[in-house]
């Protein structure tokens, strides 16, 4: 758990260098954003910032322990395949939430010129969020933990960090309060606060599964290709079937996907748990890698 306490503690210490900064900087008035996007942005690019220097620190700024220490034929391919593999695993969710009538048609669905423009964007911000993120949980994090603790407490920990991080936002101030410097600290401690709400509870879970997912599918291959297609294509789907579809509020089965993405909930967490779970049990017998010669 050491470890995993030091990456949360680099992205605290990020975060509160996002909250200094944000007011000072809207007061400048160059930016027409909310002061909570902004937050977020600023966090992230410290984190990208320092995240080399870091891992240089901690003797992990090499391709190894950031996953990418394979023959580039090899990873290429576990990306391709990664990819078409989460595809088809994302959307038979999506199909399933569509036939149990918790998402429905978008009646305001634009041309097919919309749906071929989402679908491109979803394309590149699925391959970068999971390259960024991929190379982080199940690259550094992942191998920091496992050289330390062993394999099961990295699969755990790491898949935790990735969980809570993503409910982990900055969110608007109340109605009628102006952002300042003391709005600003207000917004960070809403960041902790809200992640113990309990409608965070399945979106936390659903992530936990996800993350426990990707990173058998580490330990496994040895290397984050298969991680970085299946994260993009899952990314595709989800932002795809938003613009697709809508959530139907009166659904009495709405509670399946939860309101982090109109996705990922309690059915997703059932469904990529499963799937974790066989995985591990159908990869567990030798396999030649195709890093390795037959």
């Amino acid at each position: 758990m050491r470890a995993t306490a030091l990456f949360f503690g680099y992205l605290f210490v990020c975060l509160v260098l996002a909250a200094l900064l944000t007011d000072p900087l809207m007061q400048t008035g160059w930016l027409d954003y909310p002061p909570e996007r902004v937050m977020g942005r600023l966090a992230q690019v410290f984190i990208l910032a320092g995240l080399w220097p870091l891992l240089k620190v901690l003797g992990l700024a090499d391709r190894e322990s950031l996953g990418f220490g394979v023959a580039r034929a090899c990873f290429l391919r576990s990306l391709g395949l990664g990819w078409v593999l989460g595809v088809l695993i994302l959307l038979t969710l999506v199909v399933a939430l569509f036939a149990l009538e918790v998402r429905v048609d978008d009646q305001d669905l634009d041309t097919w010129s919309f749906i071929a423009k989402t679908a491109g964007q979803a394309l590149v911000a699925g391959l970068l969020i999971g390259l960024l993120e991929e190379a982080f949980f199940r690259g550094a994090l992942f191998a920091a933990i496992r050289r330390r603790e062993g394999v099961a407490a990295a699969v755990v920990w790491s898949a935790a960090l990735y969980a809570v991080l993503h409910v982990m936002k900055p969110g608007a101030l109340p109605p009628g309060m102006p952002f300042d410097a003391s709005g600003a600290w207000v917004m960070f401690s809403g960041v902790f606060l809200d992640l113990l709400q309990w409608r965070h509870l399945d979106t936390v879970l659903a992530l936990f599964m996800v993350g426990v997912f990707l990173a058998l599918v580490r330990e496994r291959t040895g290397h984050i290709g298969w991680c970085i297609g299946l994260h993009a294509g899952w990314v595709l789907v989800i932002q795809v079937s938003r613009r697709l579809t809508d959530g139907n509020p009166s659904s009495p089965l709405g509670f399946l996907a939860g309101d982090y993405d109109g996705t990922i909930g309690w059915l997703a967490m059932v469904w990529i748990g499963l799937l974790a779970a066989v995985y591990w049990r159908w990869s567990a017998s030798p396999r030649v890698r195709c890093d390795e010669k037959a």
